[in-house]
Parts: C-alpha cells; sequence; structure tokens
C-alpha cells in the first residue's frame, strides 16, 4: 500500500465518525470568545496613557489577540490526535489495520501526515474565530484590526503550521500511550496544569527560562510569534527567544522522538 493510500484510509476514519468537527465547533466557540473577551477588555483601555494597564505595544494588540487560535486552541487537535491512536487500541482496530497494511511504520507515518492535515484545518477553524471576533470587537471599538498588515497573515500562517505540528504531537503521544483515558488525562493535565506552572516558575531566574522555552507551548509560543500569555509581561526575562523556525523545529522533534519511542515501545509488539 502506498502513502497516498494509506493517508487516506487513515483520513477516512476520522471523518466516519463525528468527533472531529464536534471538537471544531467547540474549538471555534471557546477560541471566538476568549478572543472577543481579551478584544474588548484591552481594546476598550488606553494602553499608552494608563499606567495601571499592561505593557503592550497597542499598535500589536491585534497580533496578540489572533494568536488565543494557537495560544488557546492548541489542545483540540491534539486532543484529536491522541484520540484517532489511542480509538485503534480501544475498539481494537489495529488489528485488521495491520492486516490491510504490515507496514507498521507506514500506518504511523500516514497517521501522523493525516492528522497534519486535519491540524492545519482546525488551525484555519481557530483563527475563523480568534480574527473573526476579535477583529469585529476591536473595529466596534475603533481600533486597528491589522488585517491589511502582511505581519497579520504570517502569523496567520504560522497558526495554521503549529497547529498542524500539535495535531502530530497528539498522535505521536496516543502511540506511546494506548491507553485511551490515560492519554486524555495526560494531555489535559500537561496542557492546563503541568505546562502552565512549568512556564511561570521558569520565568523567575534566567537559567531556568532558557530551559522553559524547550517547552511545547512556548515553542509554539515562538513558532508563531505572538502569544496572549506572554506579551502580557507574566513571563519577561532577558532570554532571547527562540526564532520562529527554532519553535517549529522542537515542536516537530518533540512529534518525533514521541512517535519512534511509540513505534518500538508500543506498535512493534504483537497485537492481540
Amino acid at each position: 500500500m502506498s502513502i497516498v493510500r494509506a493517508t487516506r484510509a487513515e483520513l477516512a476514519k476520522i471523518f466516519t465518525v463525528r468527533l472531529w468537527w464536534i471538537l471544531a465547533l467547540v474549538m471555534v466557540v471557546y477560541v471566538g470568545g476568549l478572543a472577543g473577551i481579551l478584544a474588548g477588555v484591552f481594546g476598550g483601555l488606553d494602553l499608552s496613557a494608563d499606567p495601571t494597564a499592561p505593557t503592550i505595544d497597542a499598535s500589536q494588540l491585534h497580533l496578540i489577540i489572533y494568536s488565543t487560535a494557537s495560544a488557546i486552541g492548541y489542545v483540540f487537535p491534539v486532543l484529536l490526535g491522541a484520540l484517532s491512536a489511542t480509538s485503534e487500541s480501544r475498539h481494537q482496530t489495529l488489528t485488521p489495520t495491520f492486516l490491510a497494511n504490515p507496514r507498521r511504520a507506514q500506518v504511523l507515518v500516514a497517521k501522523g501526515i493525516a492528522m497534519a492535515l486535519i491540524g492545519a484545518f482546525y488551525g484555519v477553524v481557530a483563527l475563523v474565530g480568534s480574527v473573526g471576533t476579535g477583529a469585529a470587537v476591536l473595529a466596534a471599538l475603533g481600533k486597528n484590526t491589522g488585517l491589511d498588515d502582511s505581519d497579520t497573515w504570517v502569523l496567520v500562517a504560522r497558526v495554521v503550521l503549529a497547529m498542524a505540528l500539535w495535531a502530530v504531537i497528539g498522535v505521536a503521544l496516543g502511540t506511546l500511550v494506548p491507553n485511551q483515558v490515560a492519554a486524555l488525562v495526560i494531555v489535559l493535565a500537561f496542557t492546563q496544569f503541568v505546562e502552565p506552572i512549568l512556564r511561570s516558575v521558569s520565568a523567575i531566574w534566567e537559567w531556568t527560562a532558557r530551559v522553559g522555552q524547550f517547552l511545547p507551548g512556548s515553542a509554539s509560543d515562538a513558532l508563531v510569534g505572538w502569544s496572549v500569555f506572554t506579551s502580557l509581561g507574566a513571563m519577561t526575562t532577558d532570554v532571547v527567544e527562540l526564532e520562529w523556525w527554532q519553535g517549529g523545529l522542537v515542536l516537530f522533534g518533540i512529534a518525533a522522538v514521541v512517535g519512534v519511542v511509540g513505534y518500538f515501545a508500543v506498535w512493534k509488539r504483537d497485537v492481540t
């Protein structure tokens, strides 16, 4: 079986269930709502005159708001990617999958490609929420929406890339942790609690900040170039952040390492 046919088969598995569009719908509402709230709160402040306002460049406020697509919405492609892999074990479809295509490495690569495509789609959907709602609120407040700014469209492209990589990380995690409940707990616990705490703590000292920039969330923010978390002054150090392409390589490296470990530790074993 060619990699193209294998990828089509993986896409068919995802599209035959309703979970992909349910998660997408929840994501666009969630991201859009937060972007609208942020635009309303910070768009209504005089950031240049109010000494109590966060240290945000008013000319770049729209970029911070639009970046919520990845800064907040990245958990959704990770969840879908993990579910796409763990569902094979839960519903015992790995056996017929490997009988149809005994090249297990090819199956895993095809699953990663399929989820990267869907992750990119999730990026577009998340941007519909963040840019659509954020721009509407900013325009209503008489603020610059930046829709005619090239930096905005660079951010859009990087968000799509970041969400694609997050989906691949989800597949890699689901391969390493085939138990669906355990994988979901790990995703939610790490993304919502563990990593935010680690990022906050790492910002205290310069040497920890150098290590913290290689956390997946930090790498994703570096790839996109903007994040509501780092731009509000919560994490201020003198450490030079990763370049956007370095952030992308870190995310890809995490997916590759976890996926390879999962392949040899789990997928190479006999399937019952």
